[in-house]
């Protein structure tokens, strides 16, 4: 009898390509961009960072599921700084 090979749950991090401030949200008064236990595609985006007043959007690079958000939303956060953990199933 073969073993199937199991699926294990693997993590990646996303990470602030640049220094700038976070937003979890599109705008202040509305929903997070995603949540904790939210299943996220690729091109899911997770949030803003603004530098020198221009908005990039980061995209969560991977599918999978928010295991957590790092970071506050509107933190000054630093390049190469943790913003949002997944777990995928690899």
């Amino acid at each position: 009898m073969s073993q199937q090979p199991s699926q294990q749950p693997s993590q990646h991090t996303i990470q602030a390509p640049f220094p700038g401030v976070f937003y979890r949200r599109p705008a202040p008064d509305q929903a997070p961009f995603v949540e904790p236990g939210q299943r996220v595609e690729a091109d899911t985006v997770i949030g803003l960072i603004e530098v020198m007043k221009q908005f990039c959007e980061l995209k969560a690079e991977a599918a999978g599921t928010v295991v957590s958000i790092e970071v506050e939303d509107e933190a000054v956060v630093e390049a190469g700084q943790p913003l949002v953990t997944l777990e995928e199933v690899s």
